[in-house]
Parts: structure tokens; C-alpha cells; sequence
């Protein structure tokens, strides 16, 4: 056996070694075909990126065609500089960085001159094209916006950079990319495929045919389309009442989880972000830090919930079993707790769970909360289990819906409280403000809005996720199953007779929408920013949340404004318009409607800007 082991072994080394140079030799061109030499060279076939639309159907986002001029520095000959600088009006410094540029990528390889052209700036250089050897011309489609809303959520594409080229052989070097929103998420869906030419060329650099007679040569595959869960209709009027105002809102379908509106303020026309201004339009919102228009403030801005956090302050006391549907308190206009610490409230009198959500009763939470942590042997282990049922609601954590931007927001744990009393020596007391959505909680509004989803849903969610359609893909799992909270369903039908008594008796009495059941929650959250180094109390956000109809809810909401004095004053208005032009598609409430779309906060923003001292305008809003 020994003896012929040796034999078999070179035998099979050899006939394996001569299947491969077969192989590379005869069979596989692509060495050939891929090869840097002026024998061949490669042109690429752009193919359209895919459409995207609403879900009704409605085009959002087509394309146009877009012309890019490539430079290959080792074909160029001859070339009348100044001439070309004047057909294409760029100055000579210009022309002499790209070409320098072009070196650096590739001699041998075509890189962007000039991107961008329009159809006219095409034609005058197509004319003349063949006086500068070593100029090409390359056919691009960009994007073209059908509406001026939802820049925040489509994102925009530009040219890959030195760092995606390296890390991603598939983009050239003045290739188009997605970045933000759905075209970054769903490039590779929306992309398509480029489709490749490889040319022969003979020693004289000529083009002579095809390489092969075309037999490796591939056509553009055009992007797929899309379908977003927006209504459009929806995003447009949520944009344009949030005028002059700065926050979010965020609409979500609660049987679905599908997000109905994202909307930013302030925000911008997308089309700004396309065409050979891109980088400019780009640059000047980049910079403006007051404003922040590419900040999109529905997913990234963490605030104080307020208010509507006492939807769960109230649901987790109930699943503790320390209060129940009668436990009674008795408010005297706050809270006492501590060294003669005292919590306001405008509320007084007893109140039980029911009267507690519709007034909006601070001293009930605060009593439910302290309960709820006393209720075990020492804070930690409370705390640790109230934070538990708070991230069974997905917060304190991203959420993982289908958009790159977002932030977490912040759900305490005795962790937490460590680093700040490493000896112990905080109680529920200390951190007593956390059971009204103040203290060391917050939230995004997305979050907040998916808080509402699930109460809608008597304990369950979807992951919140802009995509409801793509062609011949099936949608990723993880947006159709469901999340369950750590709260028994019996709980949130007392929560919910509580929300709607909101619009019936409490603090959204004057926000009914005639012939919708709506459930809501107010929310006023303090607001404090550093101004010229010194913590200074600004006006207080206005935050509102809500879904609706009562009974088979179909849209769930969080509006978020930022100093806009108390929930009922802006954040609720907004919410019952939106609802009523969703769920009615017009709006009867005409004197809200005007005022919100004609009527901000300017004034109140400049303050921040100038300095001036604060001082809350209580003139009423209709």
C-alpha cells in the first residue's frame, strides 16, 4: 500500500493542477476581461433606481436622466484646455484638480470629471466631444421627488467615496449610493444591477468591436420597486402643520405597526439634495446648529415624556398589584416627599385610577410609583423590576424599524442610580419624578408613539417599519411578529376608559373630533438647556399622544413640540387634525386646521438664539 500511496498522491496533484491552468486558460476569461490594459476596456450601463411609492399606490419617487463626464488621463491628447473649460463653464484650477484627481484613482481607469448634467448641458458637449480625447460621457438616472415632503424618510443618493470604493467592489468610482433613510436601508434592492461592455481596442488605443463578439458583455438590470407604509396625504399635512414649529410627530398603524407619517421639524424639499447644488444645499443645512433640518427629530431627539409616561406609571402599579382600579388618593394640589420636597399638581381631592389619567393627577402616579418600588425588600430590586416592564414596551433601546438614524432614549436601573450613590442611600422618594416623565426617563416620539400602539393593542407590538411592499421580496420577519409586554391584557381596559375620558372630561375636553372615539394623553415636560454656560429653564415642551377609533384603533400618534407650553396648547390640536384627516380624510375643525398651519413659535425660538429672558404667553389657541 505504502508503495503506491506516493504515486497516487503525485498523480492526483498533478491532474488537478492541470485542470486549473485548463481552466484559467481556456475556460475563464475573466483575468482577461477584468485586466487593466488598453486592449479592453469596460463601459458601464447605469440601470434606473427603483420607484418608491405610498401605500396607496401614489408615485413619491421617479427619476430623470443625469449626465456625468468621465476622464481617462492616460487617453487624453491634445486637449484645448480653455476651450473645454468654456463649453462646460468651470475655470482652469478646476479642470486641473480633476485631472490631478483622475491620476490619483486611476491613469488607466475613467473616473467623474464633471457630474450631473442636464439635458442641455449634454447636448452643447456631445456636440463637440470628439475634440477632446479622453472625455466620455456617462448616463445616470437621479432622483425626481413627485412631492416636496418626506425628505427625512427617503434619504438621498450621492457618489461614492475613496472609503466605500475599498470596502465595496461593486461601486466605481462615480457610482451613486443611498444615504439616510429607505435609499440607504434599501439600496441594494433599489440599485439595481449595472450592466458591463467590455470593448476591444487595437495598438493604436482604437476601439475595434466588441471583446468576443459580446459573449461576456451583461445589460442593466433596473432597480426594484418599492411600497413605503406612508400616506403621503398624511406626511404633507403633519409637514405643513408643523409650521414654523420645531419637533416630531409620528404615526403608527397599531395592527401592523406600520408607520403612517414620520414627520421632522423643520424639514426640506428633497429635490434640493439633487443635481449639482446637492453638495451645497447639503453643506449649508449641515451647518445650520439652530435650526437642524437634517436632524430628524422623530427619531434621534430624546425627550422628557411627561405626562403620557404616566400611561405606564399607572399599568406597571397595576401588574405589581399594589393599586387597583378603586385604590383611592387624596391630592392637596401636589406631593409631599423627602426633606420637605413637594411635587405640584392641579389637581385636588381624591381620585382613583380613572380620575387619576383623565386629570392628570401627579400625587395618584407619584403614589403609584413609590408603591410599586417599596413593594420589594430594598429600591434596587423595585426599580429593576419597573424598568424590566418598561423595556417589555421596547424603550431603552432601539426599536428596529427600517431607518438607519435613532437613539435609544433612557430607562434607569439601580446601574444607574450606583454610579451617583455608590454607598446606597437612594429610596423611591429620591427619584420620585421619574413616575410622572420627568426625572432621568426619556423617550423618542417614535417610541412614544409605539407606547400607544400597544396600549391600542392591549399589550403587544409590531417593530415599527416603513416598508409595506417590496416586488418579488417577501417582508422581513422581524416587521410581522409580535412583541408582547410583560403587562396581563385584564390591565389596559381601565387605562383606555381612562384616555378616552381625556377628550370627555379632562384636559383635551376642547380637542373632540365629532364622530371619532379618540383615546389621548397631555404632556407638559420641563425644558432646560445650557445658554452662554448657565442651565437656564426654557418654555416647556408640548407633547400629545393618542390613538384611534376606541374600538378597533387604526392610528396611533405622538406630536412633540418643543416649547410649546403645555399638551393642550399645540401638540394637541395638531394630533386630533391629524387623526380626523386620516381617518376622514378632510377636516371639519377649519379654525384649528388655519391657526396651526399659519401660526408658530418663531418668536419663542429667537428668545434662545437672543437671550432674552422667558416668560410664557398664556393667550389661548383654538
Amino acid at each position: 500500500m505504502r508503495k503506491v500511496l506516493l504515486p497516487i498522491i503525485i498523480i492526483a496533484a498533478t491532474l488537478i493542477i492541470v485542470a486549473r491552468l485548463f481552466y484559467l486558460q481556456i475556460l475563464d476569461d475573466s483575468y482577461i476581461k477584468k485586466s487593466d490594459n488598453n486592449a479592453i476596456k469596460i463601459k458601464y450601463d447605469y440601470p434606473e433606481r427603483g420607484y418608491i411609492y405610498d401605500r396607496h399606490g401614489k408615485l413619491m419617487v421617479a427619476n430623470q436622466p443625469s449626465y456625468d463626464i468621465m476622464v481617462t488621463p492616460n487617453e487624453m491628447k491634445d486637449i484645448d484646455t480653455l476651450q473645454l473649460c468654456s463649453l462646460l463653464n468651470i475655470s482652469k484650477e478646476y479642470f486641473i484638480e480633476k485631472v490631478k484627481k483622475a491620476h490619483v484613482y486611476s491613469p488607466r481607469l475613467p473616473s467623474v470629471f464633471l457630474p450631473q448634467l442636464n439635458k442641455r448641458e449634454f447636448a452643447a458637449f456631445q456636440e463637440k466631444i470628439r475634440r477632446f480625447k479622453g472625455f466620455d460621457i456617462v448616463k445616470r438616472s437621479l432622483r425626481d421627488y413627485q412631492t416636496n415632503a418626506g425628505a427625512n424618510v427617503f434619504g438621498y443618493i450621492q457618489q461614492v467615496n475613496d472609503v466605500i470604493i475599498k470596502n465595496n467592489p461593486y461601486y466605481k468610482s462615480g457610482d451613486l449610493i443611498g444615504k439616510q433613510g429607505v435609499e440607504q436601508m434599501y439600496e441594494d434592492i433599489l440599485r439595481g444591477v449595472k450592466g458591463v461592455k467590455y470593448i476591444q481596442k487595437d495598438r493604436f488605443n482604437r476601439e475595434i468591436g466588441s471583446f468576443k463578439e459580446g459573449i461576456y458583455d451583461t445589460i442593466a438590470i433596473q432597480g426594484q420597486d418599492i411600497t413605503l407604509s406612508l400616506d403621503m396625504e398624511l406626511q404633507k399635512y403633519g409637514e405643513a402643520l408643523m409650521f414654523e414649529k420645531r419637533g416630531g410627530i409620528v404615526a403608527i398603524e397599531p395592527k401592523t405597526g406600520e408607520i403612517l407619517a414620520l414627520v421632522t421639524a423643520p424639514s426640506y424639499d428633497p429635490a434640493i439634495l439633487v443635481g449639482r447644488e446637492r453638495s451645497k444645499n447639503y453643506t449649508r443645512m449641515y451647518n445650520d446648529s439652530i435650526s437642524k433640518p437634517l436632524y430628524d427629530r422623530g427619531l434621534l431627539a430624546e425627550y422628557p415624556p411627561g405626562s403620557p409616561f404616566k400611561i405606564l406609571t399607572g399599568l406597571i402599579g397595576l401588574q405589581e398589584e399594589v393599586i387597583d382600579e378603586n385604590t383611592t388618593f387624596i391630592c392637596h394640589h401636589g406631593f409631599s416627599y423627602g426633606r420637605g420636597a413637594f411635587m405640584k399638581c392641579h389637581d385636588s381631592g381624591p381620585s382613583k385610577l380613572h380620575d387619576g389619567i383623565f386629570k392628570s393627577c401627579n400625587t395618584y402616579f407619584a403614589n403609584t410609583f413609590k408603591l410599586t418600588i417599596d413593594k420589594y425588600p430594598k429600591p434596587q430590586y423595585g426599580l429593576d423590576a419597573w424598568s424590566n416592564h418598561l423595556k417589555s414596551f421596547g424603550l431603552g433601546d432601539f426599536l428596529g424599524y427600517d431607518l438607519p438614524p435613532g437613539k435609544k432614549g433612557h430607562v434607569p436601573t439601580s446601574k444607574f442610580y450606583k454610579r451617583f450613590y455608590p454607598n446606597g442611600g437612594w429610596r423611591s422618594s429620591t427619584i420620585i419624578s421619574n413616575s410622572i416623565g420627568q426625572g432621568e426617563i426619556s423617550m423618542t416620539p417614535i417610541q412614544l408613539a409605539n407606547m400607544m400602539a400597544t396600549v391600542a393593542n392591549e399589550g403587544y407590538y409590531y417593530t415599527p417599519h416603513v416598508i409595506k411592499k417590496i416586488e418579488g421580496h417577501v417582508i422581513d420577519k422581524k416587521f410581522r411578529t409580535k412583541h408582547y409586554t410583560t403587562i396581563d391584557k385584564q390591565y389596559f381596559k381601565p387605562v383606555i376608559d381612562g384616555l378616552f375620558d381625556v377628550y370627555n372630561l379632562g384636559t383635551a375636553r376642547s380637542l373632540k373630533v365629532e364622530g371619532i372615539e379618540i383615546c389621548g394623553k397631555t404632556g407638559t415636560a420641563e425644558n432646560f438647556a445650557k445658554i452662554n454656560g448657565v442651565r437656564t429653564q426654557l418654555t416647556d415642551h408640548s407633547i400629545f399622544v393618542a390613538f384611534a377609533p376606541r374600538h378597533d384603533p387604526k392610528i396611533a400618534i405622538a406630536v412633540f413640540v418643543e416649547n410649546g407650553y403645555w399638551g393642550a396648547r399645540w401638540a394637541g390640536p395638531i394630533t386630533s387634525l391629524m387623526i380626523e384627516k386620516y381617518l376622514k380624510g378632510k377636516v371639519t375643525q377649519t379654525a384649528r386646521e388655519e391657526y396651526m398651519l399659519t401660526h408658530g413659535l418663531k418668536a419663542e425660538y429667537d428668545k434662545v438664539i437672543s437671550g432674552q429672558p422667558f416668560k410664557i404667553n398664556q393667550s389661548y389657541v383654538p
